[in-house]
């Protein structure tokens, strides 16, 4: 039996049936075999054999034949829709309201005695086609206030504005001064963020006074504004050199790091709302406030200054990196923004640092590292698992994404994709939105790393066919999002790194891929999927290049890992699979087919002479970087997982 929107299936008659033969007996025997045993009640007696199959008379001696149906009205089974009003059914006091249970729809409806239960199904009126291409139409599960006064009517973000005010206060932020003649001042705005932990879970109400950093004039009231952070190259090396040598990594954090900036340039602001001043009157800065162009500048030289007061050298290999060394070893401080890390084999000097940054700043010692920077990080007897499981969850919840679906893979099998393939997208800036995010999640994801490559090489006009593929990276992290990479403590302290290319590989511009993984021990450190910049017009062209660009990152690693105090004197293996690039490498030969390359395959070599590197040649099915070059089946990509060290993490003690 099928349900039909329109239709009201009578189940005991033809669906010829007319009304005006019913009385005629031969009319009603000659459709006999169409007919359907009766349904009965609950109150009706069992029914009596079936109707006969055929219309031939019965012998003499045989029984009567069976009568005709009954002459009770059939019971009918009326399917309607939900409608706005419904007419509940008297329920006696022992029974309770199930949402399940059938709805009379109005008070015109047949006897419940001729007509079956009613079915509530959806209101077509209703149903809005999901948006596939876009984000949900539900609405955020944490809500946040845009505006102040949206704010200043919920005590939770009325504490956390007077938390901020009293921390501006504290810091001497500012100065309310007469507006001068022919000066325009700023204005800021109040911004609103419910921090989450790792499980989800609220853990307080963030409000931030933001000045509109955008309304300032270049050599006017600011001027230079970079200031160094934290690769990620580094934070994942610094956790892989404190599990092999079994070193705490601690985690602390700076309260309103930006206001302990000096400001030199003079820098006037409009009040902000809930602070009140004598009309005329506005903010000169005193110091770096959120959202101005010198901020983090600001805060970094303040930082620097105090933490060089404290034994600290800056490392010369990523500026965010500080040293402290004395013959009880070795102390490493990480920085990023207002987070940092440390650690090392120095635990009295550890807590001394934690002690005099307390006096400078207004710190929060958060303990073992756990959550940093959307990074979740378990420490197990075993070593340490890095994932982005929670950042992978909100990223899929905010895609838009309406089925279950999942992919074992991120990308099909050679797949070529082209700016000209499918419709524009009406809003880019929905695919913009994830591949951004995706980017980020490529620090402990190397499996997406190709795939995303592929896909942001169309954030400027993306299609309905890009879009489509970047969805499959969606599925396909929706089905591994608790994947960890992990850093053993009995990984050894030896660097080796895998390079190759795929030649000609870019459908558009023919330009070759290089990829590239660097591990100390069976730790990865650093991974890369990226077009070359020049055309190649061989496949051993296109590996020297590559080769070229592991070898450059291979110098900046070995000079970071002695920073850390890891001694980097044996060549670093460099492993490849195209032996012609290996030749060129080792030696000038054949001048005349790679004089147009020699910038490349001179660096490499002048490198190899040094025993900075030692080329060697790996089998194209035991090459890791290859990886990095292009889509891999469901066995090789398993594989692939398993030389990256990718497992599931540990289950709970």
């Amino acid at each position: 039996m099928r349900i039909s929107r329109d239709v009201t299936f009578v189940e005991d008659r033809p669906f010829f049936y007319n009304p005006s033969t019913h009385s005629s007996s031969s009319s009603t025997e000659s459709t006999s075999f169409l007919y359907l045993p009766p349904i009965l009640s609950s109150d009706d007696p069992p029914s009596s054999t079936p109707a006969p199959l055929d219309d031939t008379p019965p012998p003499p001696n045989d029984p009567p034949p069976i009568p005709s149906p009954p002459c009770k009205p059939p019971i009918t089974r009326v399917y309607t829709r939900r409608s706005t009003t419904h007419l509940q059914p008297p329920s006696s006091p022992s029974s309770s309201a199930s949402p399940d249970a059938p709805v009379l729809v109005d008070s015109n409806a047949p006897d419940e005695s001729q007509v079956g239960p009613s079915y509530n199904l959806r209101d077509r009126a209703n149903i809005q086609p999901p948006d596939k291409l876009g984000f949900p139409r539900a609405s955020a599960i944490l809500d946040e206030p845009s505006t102040y006064h949206e704010a200043s009517i919920i005590p939770e973000w009325q504490a956390a504005m007077s938390e901020e005010l009293a921390a501006l206060e504290r810091t001497g932020t500012w100065d309310i001064v007469p507006l001068p003649p022919h000066t325009i001042p700023i204005t800021c705005k109040w911004v609103f963020k419910v921090k989450t932990k790792s499980d989800g879970s609220i853990e307080r109400y963030k409000a931030r006074l933001v000045a509109r950093g955008f309304q300032q004039t270049q050599g006017c009231d600011y001027d230079e504004t970079f200031a160094p952070v934290a690769h990620m190259t580094t934070v994942r090396t610094l956790i892989a050199v404190a599990a092999s040598k079994s070193w705490d990594i601690s985690q602390m954090d700076v309260k309103n790091a930006f206001l302990h900036g000096d400001l030199h340039e003079v820098v006037y602001m409009q009040p902000p709302p809930g602070v009140n001043a004598p009309p005329g009157y506005v903010c000169r800065l005193r110091r770096a406030l959120y959202g101005l162009k010198q901020a983090p500048r600001a805060w970094f030289e303040r930082f620097v200054s105090v933490i060089r007061a404290a034994g600290f050298s800056q490392s010369e290999h990523d500026p965010a990196l500080f040293v402290h060394l004395s013959p009880r070893g070795r102390t490493l401080l990480l920085l990023y923004v207002d987070d940092m890390l440390i650690t090392g084999d120095d635990v009295d000097h550890i807590i001394h640092v934690k002690q005099q940054l307390g006096e400078q700043f207004q710190m929060s010692d958060l303990g073992p590292l756990s959550y940093f920077l959307g990074i979740e990080v378990l420490h197990s007897s075993k070593g340490y698992y890095l994932s982005q499981s929670k950042y992978i969850r909100d990223l899929i919840a905010r895609s838009g994404i309406t089925d279950s679906r999942t992919a074992a893979t991120p990308m099909d099998l050679h797949l070529q994709l082209r700016p000209t393939d499918g419709a524009p997208l009406e809003d880019p800036s929905r695919y913009r939105h994830i591949v951004g995010s995706l980017v980020y999640l490529t620090v402990t994801r190397p499996d997406i790393a190709h795939a995303v490559h592929i896909l942001s090489q169309f954030v400027s006009a993306p299609t309905s066919v890009h879009f489509g593929h970047l969805l499959r990276v969606l599925r396909y992290l929706r089905g591994t999002s608790s994947q960890c990479l992990f850093y053993a403590h009995n990984s050894p302290l030896c660097l080796h790194a895998y390079s190759d290319a795929t030649w000609a590989s870019d459908p558009t511009d023919r330009r070759s891929v290089t990829g590239y993984c660097i591990f100390l021990g069976s730790s990865p450190l650093a991974w890369k999927s990226k077009k070359q910049s020049a055309v190649s017009r061989s496949s051993t062209e296109a590996e020297l290049r590559a080769l070229a660009t592991t070898t450059s990152e291979i110098i900046w690693l070995r000079w970071l890992l002695a920073d850390f105090g890891v001694s980097c004197d044996a060549p670093t293996p460099l492993l490849c699979d195209n032996t012609g690039a290996i030749q060129i490498a080792k030696d000038p030969v054949k001048h005349e087919l790679t004089k147009h390359i020699g910038v490349d395959a001179s660096f490499t070599r002048s490198h190899c002479h040094q025993n900075t590197i030692a080329l060697q040649y790996v089998p194209s099915e035991l090459q890791v970087a290859d990886f990095f070059t292009k889509a891999q089946t469901r066995e090789q990509h398993r594989l692939h997982m398993l030389k990256l060290n990718a497992s599931d993490p540990p289950p709970p003690p």
